[in-house]
């Protein structure tokens, strides 16, 4: 049945063209799954540091690892019940932590 108004909703043409490249560099997502790791006022030394450094990961390993003696050396009477279960919680976290990177490099 023919329009008597001539008036569509839909377009005529109901194809588009892809391009990858051209959604790179308008800014668009390129990949299935992208990070945004924030803003950073310079960025030229944060890659440095991940080049040089490490990685985020590797970064919050040390950390992680470094709090743990930390953490050996505490006396824990002295600690509130709050700050117990958040030593408690990190605790947890890292051993969990281990457990993953144990069970990965035992894949390889």
């Amino acid at each position: 049945m023919a329009n008597s108004l001539g008036l569509s909703i839909a377009p005529d043409k109901l194809w588009q063209a892809i391009n990858p490249w051209t959604f790179y560099q308008n800014g668009g997502q390129f990949g299935l799954v992208n990070i945004n790791l924030g803003q950073t006022p310079r960025p030229d030394i944060e890659q440095s540091i991940l080049d040089e450094v490490g990685s985020y990961g590797r970064q919050l390993g040390r950390i992680g690892e470094a709090l743990e003696v930390l953490i050996r050396h505490l006396r824990p009477d002295e600690l509130t019940a709050e700050e117990a279960d958040t030593l408690a919680i990190l605790e947890g976290q890292l051993a969990q932590i281990r457990k993953v990177k144990k069970r990965e490099y035992a894949g390889r």
